[in-house]
């Protein structure tokens, strides 16, 4: 999953990517708002984590840019200041939810998480496709015969399968979920996670296409 933090605190932005990252979302980290708005202009995000109190352009100012280019990516924001004006201004000019400076890190990822459910149309927490069963919140995956162990990027790349179930999901839309714009992809990446995937899931799981992609069944 492709993530846009747009953060000015380097300490707290630093930290946040780090923790994102190894709950299996691809981070793009962006400081200022005049950037965010360029990103979101020319990338695709499935969400994003944006700051207010931003130097130069503020984060109200780029959440309504991204409106008014009918950009419906879920926004969840972020501010020191807990008070019902802001969380007001900022709910009335688009955005999807709201968190107050400091927050737990499970409630953020829980609030992503149910951001991600409502803008896919599921209801469902758990991800079923045949004998597996991913459980996003706890990062666990469940086969027939019990819990099967996975790195993060296994994790990601199945997770967006299943997400995509009875679709193909090309090399390149995969690349692009599980790497941000600052991180170096290796030509044959794809091919090795599959492989291991496989390996793991049984080599029918996850079918593919030359040319194509790769699909779950549903």
């Amino acid at each position: 999953m492709r993530l846009l933090l747009v953060e000015d605190d380097i300490i707290l932005g630093s930290s946040l990517k780090k923790a994102l990252e190894k709950h299996a979302y691809g981070v793009d980290w962006i400081q200022d708002g005049e950037a965010a708005i360029a990103a979101l202009e020319n990338l695709v995000f499935e969400v994003v984590v944006l700051d207010i109190n931003l130097p130069e352009v503020n984060g109200i100012e780029v959440l309504r840019s991204v409106r008014r280019k009918r950009n419906a990516v879920p926004i969840l924001m972020l501010t020191a200041r807990d008070t019902s004006l802001q969380k007001v201004e900022g709910l009335d000019n688009g955005a999807d939810d709201y968190l107050v400076k400091p927050f737990d890190l499970d409630e953020l990822l829980a609030r992503l998480r149910a951001l991600m459910r409502r803008r896919e149309g599921r209801t469902d927490i758990i991800l079923k496709s045949g004998d597996v069963e991913m459980d996003p919140a706890a990062m666990v995956v469940r086969g027939a015969e019990g819990q099967i162990t996975m790195t993060a990027k296994e994790f990601r790349l199945l997770k967006l399968l299943m997400e995509r179930a009875g679709k193909y999901v090309t090399k390149s839309d995969i690349e692009y979920a599980l790497y941000s714009a600052d991180s170096a992809v290796e030509s044959n990446t794809t091919e090795v996670i599959i492989y291991n995937l496989r390996r793991k899931l049984g080599a029918e799981f996850i079918r593919s296409i030359r040319g194509v992609g790769y699909m779950i069944e549903p």
